[in-house]
């Protein structure tokens, strides 16, 4: 068997705005896995000053990982635990290689397209007049969960728009989660939870900055509506360390992205753990494409989850490859009629 990778550059259609800065391009890795008769595929992407592995030797380690993948999924998966994402693309490929299809990870009603996953639009941060006309055109696409970025503006402003929505629509008719990436101070994070309240919210993703845990903790004691955390794992690499974590700061909800916290395997762990504490959690892409998007949804649906997921982000690029992917009426769905067209496969 043999492995080679490829970098890929995902340009984003416009813009797209959080509080850790705009957003114009998304850098991926694939590897591909070979002995000459059939081939696997995975996708290996980083968030730039997000993803714990956005090290100097990234490509150092996917080189090391594709000369040494005679040693298996497993073995190859323990050594990389500071590399997440190389992880993930990893289970993928090999997962992707004992498969029928190299697309056909985990078949079951959703691949043969009897049945979709429940996903959030995501509105990005920008002017209230561009955020508005985000939230009309999620409406309009038939999305009945929408997820808001916020941070980056005026919280006033930000406000206004929530008031907007819920003039217009009761949280029995739209379920808003809203998504701080961390830009909240913890001096003024319980006020601003307080306010946003108000608006009948399902959840707050991250209000204050990983790595602060008493603050945190205190946040989940007192918080007047649901928090999830979301970078807080990232770069928690020990399952007893993951364990700690959730009960030290007991939240509400924890968000799962595969390609942050070690993939299948990791999120696995995440979940079991999470579980046995009785906090619930969702799974989110992290900006992967049409490829890494496939495996999570695959993946995701085997885990029978009633919540909306975090699964709407392959239509964002202009350069994304031709999957069966599709999202109708706030679902994404497999369209089986539709060809798969990734060259790296051929390559």
């Amino acid at each position: 068997m043999k492995a080679s990778y490829y970098k890929h550059i995902l340009n984003f259609k416009r813009p797209s705005g959080t509080s850790r800065g705009v957003l114009n391009k998304k850098e991926t890795w694939f590897i591909v896995i070979s002995d000459g008769k059939r081939k696997g595929i995975g996708e290996c992407g980083i968030l730039r000053t997000l993803s714990i592995d956005d090290r100097p030797d990234y490509e150092d380690k996917l080189r090391w990982a594709c000369d040494n993948i005679h040693l298996g999924k497993d073995k190859l998966w323990e050594e990389l635990l500071e590399f997440p994402s190389i992880q993930f693309g990893v289970e993928m490929a090999f997962k992707s290689f004992a498969s029928e299809s190299p697309f056909l990870l985990f078949p079951s009603k959703f691949t043969d397209n009897q049945e979709n996953i429940a996903i959030n639009g995501l509105v990005w941060m920008g002017s209230k007049e561009f955020m508005l006309e985000q939230i009309e055109h999620k409406l309009d696409q038939g999305f009945n969960c929408i997820k808001m970025k916020i941070g980056a503006i005026d919280f006033k402003t930000e406000l206004d728009i929530l008031s907007f929505v819920r003039s217009k629509f009761s949280s029995d008719v739209i379920e808003l989660r809203v998504d701080a990436n961390g830009a909240f101070s913890p001096d003024e994070a319980i006020d601003k939870l307080n306010k946003l309240s108000k608006f009948n919210l399902h959840s707050i993703e991250q209000p204050i900055r990983q790595g602060q845990y008493e603050q945190m903790r205190s946040l989940c004691k007192d918080t007047p509506l649901p928090i999830a955390l979301d970078e807080e794992l990232i770069g928690v690499f020990d399952v007893t360390k993951k364990k700690e974590l959730l009960q030290t700061i007991q939240p509400q909800y924890i968000i799962l992205k595969p390609s942050l916290i070690g993939g299948f395997n990791g999120t696995n762990e995440w979940i079991d753990i999470a579980e046995s504490l009785d906090i619930k959690w969702w799974i989110t892409s992290a900006l992967e494409s049409n490829v890494g998007l496939n495996a999570i949804a695959q993946y995701t649906y085997t885990l029978n989850s009633k919540m909306h997921q975090g699964l709407g982000t392959g239509s964002l690029f202009t350069n994304n490859f031709q999957a069966p992917l599709e999202v109708n009426n706030g679902s994404l769905s497999y369209i089986n009629e539709t060809d798969w067209v990734v060259e790296y496969l051929n390559k």
